[in-house]
């Protein structure tokens, strides 16, 4: 079978869309930090629609760890098929954006030089939760991190998205060449603010001046974004490779939904977003914390209980009434009242979610939602249970979220079979339910000791600890199936 590339665009099935311009043709306006499948399935694909008008803002991307991607995106002039799934139905599109992938710890070099170039002028950025290297409580830099300190060390070589963005900017500013705008696109609260902060720390921890210079002079603009875009099977790349006729290494599955809110703070120049769907805000914090609290939240706590409970995807942890009524309650009773939002329909806000995580077609697997849930909490649950504690509200659902990631991250499952937790503090986690065994109790205690985590205020707060104590030893006894099925009829 022929591979995707420039030169067999012509042999697509013709249900396929091309590019609507020569990828060749474009010029790079905007360097990507950390090119997966989100990215390449949502902001690709907007400016994928933009360079049909507007040839200037082509993608350079880079990845932070590995260079899977590059290696297979590179033999195919780095084009791509995105798969729109729903139902039974499946639409299909070459996205011609992304016009390379470097590998930074391969040539951190080669990085910083597209960042520098005059042309650039929008840095963003999806390294997910973990990868901007704060603490995840406090929103605030965390210097102890292995990554930061190897980036001090070797400032000119760093391999953080700090590290990486600081240095551009130094470059740039010794150049004379102004600063571009950082447009962070992962799921931290108020990440415009929040990454400004962190790279200002970071800065001012190589040169006063320099971290002086990016809080004052280097403009951040916030983002929500929302598309859910499971991980690419195997069998995905073969039956997508028959459907477009032609061998596509890498494909992207995805939903037909797709949201993309954006700060308009742009003062170098930004393209056109708003012409292809995007929404340009002066405020972009609302519209963040109601897809945070509602979509992923609900995300989080739906992936602990349906993995606890033997499901293995999303739609099929749907299929059971339990876990459906549980997050319909739990979005309505609990997180909806913390969301005050002029003109946004949340119930139908959240009757559409609970539409789109019964999507057959996207074998989300909930073992991928559930990874990295140590970054995670804070930002989905923490802190709607922190207004919720504040106004004196009940925190019963919420503190089940919590309970079954606690369960979840002691790494055994139900039957007894080892779970394979990916997070940051996987050891940690792994040693604290070792030495807690089953006891609700010394479990509780133990995880609620994690401040990067819980900050020392849940910690200490008895309302919380009563309600995620209670929720886990329900966990402990009962199994999640039974619990989730107490907990959605309300009877806690």
């Amino acid at each position: 079978m022929h591979r995707l590339s420039s030169k067999t665009l012509d042999r697509l099935a013709s249900t396929v869309r091309r590019p609507a311009y020569d990828p060749a043709e474009t010029r790079v306006g905007i360097v990507h930090l950390g090119v997966g499948a989100f990215h390449r399935a949502h902001q690709a694909v907007y400016l994928d629609d933009i360079l049909a008008s507007d040839p200037q803002w082509a993608i350079a991307g880079a990845s932070l760890r590995r260079g899977d991607m590059r290696d297979a995106l590179a033999p195919q002039d780095d084009l791509f098929t995105v798969a729109v799934r729903s139902g039974e139905e499946t639409s299909l599109r070459v996205v011609g954006s992304l016009r390379s992938i470097d590998v930074v710890p391969e040539n951190p070099a080669a990085i910083l030089a597209r960042m520098v170039d005059p042309a650039v002028r929008i840095v963003s950025l999806t390294v997910t939760e973990k990868g901007y290297c704060h603490d995840p409580a406090t929103g605030d830099l965390d210097p102890d991190h292995p990554d930061i300190r190897a980036d001090l060390d070797d400032p000119w070589r760093p391999l953080s998205a700090p590290g990486l963005v600081a240095e551009a900017l130094r470059l740039r500013r010794a150049a004379g060449i102004v600063p571009f705008t950082v447009m962070p696109c992962d799921n931290l609260p108020a990440n415009g603010p929040t990454v400004h902060r962190i790279v200002s720390q970071y800065a001012g921890l190589l040169d006063g001046a320099l971290g002086r210079f990016v809080e004052n002079d280097v403009a951040f603009a916030g983002t929500m974004v929302d598309r859910i875009v499971p991980a690419t099977s195997a069998d995905d790349i073969a039956e997508i490779g028959r459907m477009i006729g032609i061998e596509d290494a890498w494909p992207v599955v995805t939903e037909p939904f797709t949201q993309w809110v954006i700060e308009d703070r742009f003062p170098t120049g930004r393209p056109d977003f708003g012409s292809v769907g995007a929404e340009m805000v002066s405020d972009v914090e609302p519209f963040e914390r109601m897809k945070l609290r509602m979509l992923n939240g609900a995300h989080s706590s739906l992936a602990y209980l349906g993995y606890l409970a033997g499901y293995e995807t999303v739609s099929s942890a749907m299929s059971n009434p339990d876990i459906e009524r549980f997050c319909h309650a739990l979005m309505t009773a609990e997180v909806m009242p913390t969301l005050d939002i002029s003109g946004a329909n949340l119930p139908a806000y959240r009757d559409a979610l609970l539409a789109r995580f019964h999507n057959p077609a996207l074998k989300h697997r909930t073992w991928q939602i559930a990874m990295d849930g140590s970054q995670k909490l804070p930002q989905r649950l923490l802190g709607t249970i922190r207004d919720r504690l504040a106004a004196g509200a009940p925190i019963e659902r919420l503190a089940l979220g919590v309970a079954a990631w606690m369960r979840y991250v002691t790494g055994t499952d139900e039957l007894g079979s080892a779970i394979d937790v990916r997070d940051p503090i996987a050891e940690r986690l792994k040693a604290i339910g070792t030495a807690a065994g089953r006891d609700a109790e010394a479990l509780t205690k133990g995880y609620l000791g994690l401040d990067a985590v819980f900050g020392r205020d849940l910690r200490d707060d008895d309302r919380f600890e009563t309600a995620v104590r209670s929720a886990l030893a329900m966990l402990l006894d009962a199994g999640a199936a039974a619990t989730v099925a107490v907990y959605a009829a309300g009877s806690r």
